[in-house]
């Protein structure tokens, strides 16, 4: 676990790699910085494409980096999506790739342009998930 002051840190962290994200088409930009074990940064972006199927969010694209750059173990993730002013949760698909990635006390922050955040973990985004379940 980490603290608030960290977490808060952390969360801008998101909010500025959010500027660099490529939104062309919701205007919707999300920024993602994940915390690993030894105290390195990674951070990630979404990156829309018109066909929005192909499009991935910041939070896998964070982790995915983390996983090219050998790191495997996390203390936290934060969200930013400074184009709503309410805190937006992480998407299904990204939640399913947390839980895979991140045990279920891995602390969640997420805040949009307000200053109301959500401080969670995994596993209350994702309550029952399997994998955690077999770990234990």
């Amino acid at each position: 676990m980490i603290d608030k002051e960290q977490l808060g840190n952390l969360f801008n962290e998101a909010g500025k790699i959010a500027n660099k994200a490529y939104s062309p088409y919701s205007k919707f930009r999300v920024g993602a910085a994940l915390l690993c074990e030894d105290g390195t940064v990674i951070t990630g972006v979404n990156v829309e494409n018109r066909s929005f199927g192909l499009t991935v969010c910041a939070e896998r694209n964070a982790i995915f980096a983390a996983v090219t750059k050998g790191h495997l173990r996390f203390k936290a993730i934060a969200i930013s999506t400074p184009d709503s002013p309410e805190p937006v949760g992480p998407c299904g698909a990204c939640r399913q790739v947390m839980g895979e990635f991140m045990p279920a006390e891995c602390s969640v922050i997420f805040g949009g342009s307000n200053s109301e955040q959500v401080i969670t973990t995994v596993g209350e985004l994702l309550p029952f998930d399997s994998l955690h379940e077999l770990r234990k």
